[in-house]
């Protein structure tokens, strides 16, 4: 699972845009305007991710893109999606397409914790040792230091034996304490170090602590209360019923060069979990972050908490980033801040086969989630998200800041 990147860009705010009408007869001239102007945009923002998949296809070997945005006081967003379900076979992209939403889970593992902590069945100042007494190595290590990549604690995913059990046997189903094995004995790190190991050990917690499966918990306390219906967890294989509307996942890192190329997808999950292992709708990822940021899933106590930050070049404590210090994590979210758009919040998850991204622009409320079909180094789908922001400036849909 390839480690969530912190963004260096973000959008601007979008206003309203009228729904197409589905109903018969002539609309008036003012709502014919409206759905005109819907029409067009919808087609350009279409247009926009063409362009991407047609210029990045070889590069990135993506074939499939979906975006999402999600506007405040609307209950709707407007998706669009392109390209095909597979590299041979013209299959087009369709709305309810699901995506590996990969490291984009963290906020779900880490708001979890928090809910756990409100209910005071722990504290996320609470160690390891308390609750994990079997690692005596980082018996000192706090809850909170797992949330926001401050443990030491080395990542899994980037050990040489977990690499090759993958290649092996991608049809695996890793257990969490398997997972954590791999990290058990690598070096320490330091400072801010971004390991999933940590949100591994973070969902063995929840379920020490609550008395109860994380996928239980996660649908109990998340899932349904908020009505996330198109978001789907499963520790292993997912079943056909999630598959048939899941583009392929192409493989396309150097790292492990006898995966280059191959579709991934139906691979098993079970080695991302509480790291990386939702799967889901950008529809539906943008109402989560909604969700999420509004302050409607975590007391206030718990909100400020998922929300401090440390700082990625010194891994202290940060009020906020700056143009100095332009990129943050905090407790399974990230913030950035740029010249041209501010502060924001944001994080791009990827697993083996998909990279997707959420940006939220407090001063504006706009979300936005894209959706690509490959796991590459060579990615740039925060350059998507800038045309994607040009081309809804073009139809005066959002402000200039």
């Amino acid at each position: 699972m390839a480690p969530g990147r912190m963004i260096t860009i973000a959008l601007a705010g979008l206003l309203a845009i009228a729904p197409l009408s589905a109903c018969g007869g002539r609309p008036a001239p003012a709502q014919a305007s409206e759905n005109d102007a819907s029409v067009r945009v919808i087609g350009d923002l279409r247009g926009t991710l063409d362009a991407y998949l047609t210029e990045q296809r070889t590069a990135e070997h993506v074939s499939a893109a979906s975006l999402s945005v999600n506007l405040p006081d609307r209950g709707d967003t407007i998706d669009v999606s392109a390209g095909s379900m597979r590299f041979d076979v013209n299959q087009p992209v369709p709305m309810g397409s699901v995506w590996q939403i990969g490291s984009n889970t963290k906020a779900f593992t880490a708001a979890l914790m928090l809910k756990l902590e409100a209910d005071r069945r722990l504290s996320i100042d609470d160690t390891v040792g308390r609750w994990l007494p079997q690692y005596p190595q980082w018996k000192d290590v706090t809850l909170r230091r797992l949330l926001n990549m401050t443990s030491g604690i080395p990542s899994y995913e980037e050990q040489r034996a977990f690499l090759a059990d993958y290649v092996a046997d991608p049809y695996a189903n890793d257990t969490t304490e398997r997972l954590v094995s791999y990290a058990a004995q690598a070096p320490a790190t330091s400072g801010y170090s971004y390991s999933n190991t940590n949100y591994i050990l973070a969902q063995m917690i929840i379920e020490k602590a609550s008395g109860d499966t994380y996928d239980h918990q996660l649908y109990n306390r998340i899932i349904n209360p908020l009505g996330l219906h198109e978001l789907t967890f499963s520790r292993h294989v997912y079943p056909v019923t999630i598959t048939a509307r899941e583009p392929a996942g192409y493989f396309f890192l150097k790292e492990i060069p006898v995966l280059l190329g191959h579709d991934v997808s139906r691979h098993s999950l079970s080695f991302a979990q509480g790291a990386g292992g939702i799967v889901g709708t950008t529809r539906e990822m943008t109402r989560w972050e909604r969700a999420l940021y509004s302050g409607r899933v975590l007391p206030a106590t718990q909100q400020a908490e998922l929300l401090s930050l440390v700082s990625t070049k010194t891994g202290q404590p940060i009020g906020r980033t700056s143009q100095a210090d332009p990129a943050g994590y905090g407790l399974g979210v990230q913030q950035g801040t740029t010249p041209k758009f501010g502060t924001f919040w944001t994080y791009e998850g990827g697993t083996f086969g998909f990279r997707t991204l959420h940006l939220y622009l407090p001063g504006s409320g706009l979300i936005m989630a894209i959706g690509l079909n490959s796991s590459t180094s060579q990615d740039h789908v925060m350059t998507l998200a800038g045309r994607v922001y040009d081309t809804l400036l073009a139809h005066r849909l959002i402000a200039e800041k």
